[in-house]
């Protein structure tokens, strides 16, 4: 028997989705038929990017780093397009700077952002789940290579990322028995806004060169597993960890 990646019926929530990895995100939940809430701080891009996807998408004004703009925003989805039950949290920002020079504002930020915003994002999406008796609950947390990778420049992000991973786990096993599915994606170096100035740089290419197949990865990357996860195929999987980086950590 087949499987189907067809999300139809599905009502998902993605933060982080004004660029980037979140963008591609909803347009691929969307092609596969979700309905889809587009979440992040610059809704005129969210907006834009809505307005492109159709009737499936809606731009919702969300700050993870605040508890009050995650419920906002669920609040919102809902009104668009009725109960969540597939939820990404891929808000996060990058995080640079060596660990003698990084100030102790960047690095709250990077955690306040990059995990305690996925860890609340999660909470919120599980609790309103419960709430509608949702049995088949989705939640992708996207992590990175860079939580089991030393990542010198990057400590407050690669701490951040593996904290995801390990919450990803924890939260898989207090909600399993409410079938709520919660796994998280390592992916590798993947040319985004996040990090597209570093990797036209000297050193940035010199990076890419010691990757066994001296590339970065493509956004399209992703676009299988994530769609795998939040379908009903993923039925079984659950606390797990993805990591796919095309070679990069061999």
């Amino acid at each position: 028997m087949g499987f189907s990646f067809e999300l139809t019926g599905r009502t998902a929530l993605v933060t982080g989705a004004s660029s980037g990895l979140g963008t591609r995100f909803g347009r691929i939940l969307a092609a596969s038929g979700a309905r889809v809430a587009l979440g992040a701080r610059r809704k005129e891009r969210l907006e834009a990017l809505a307005d492109q996807i159709g009737a499936q998408a809606a731009a919702v004004q969300m700050d993870v780093a605040r508890e009050a703009d995650i419920i906002a925003g669920f609040d919102a989805a809902e009104a668009a397009f009725g109960p969540v039950d597939t939820v990404i949290a891929n808000a996060g920002v990058d995080g640079a700077g060596m660990a003698t020079t990084i100030s102790e504002e960047e690095i709250a930020a990077t955690l306040a952002i990059n995990l305690k915003g996925a860890i609340l994002t999660a909470r919120e999406g599980a609790r309103r789940m419960m709430a509608h008796g949702i049995t088949k609950g989705r939640i992708v947390m996207i992590a990175s290579i860079t939580a089991f990778e030393p990542s010198p420049g990057l400590v407050a992000y690669a701490a951040s990322k593996a904290g995801v991973v390990q919450a990803g786990r924890t939260l898989a096993r207090e909600w399993a028995r409410a079938g709520i599915n919660v796994n998280t994606v390592s992916p590798g170096y993947i040319r985004t806004a996040i990090n597209d100035e570093w990797f036209d740089t000297e050193p940035g290419k010199k990076q890419i060169a010691r990757f066994p197949k001296r590339r970065l990865m493509g956004e399209e990357g992703l676009d299988a597993m994530i769609l795998f996860l939040c379908s009903d195929a993923a039925k079984f999987v659950t606390g797990a960890d993805f990591v796919l980086d095309d070679g990069q950590t061999l």
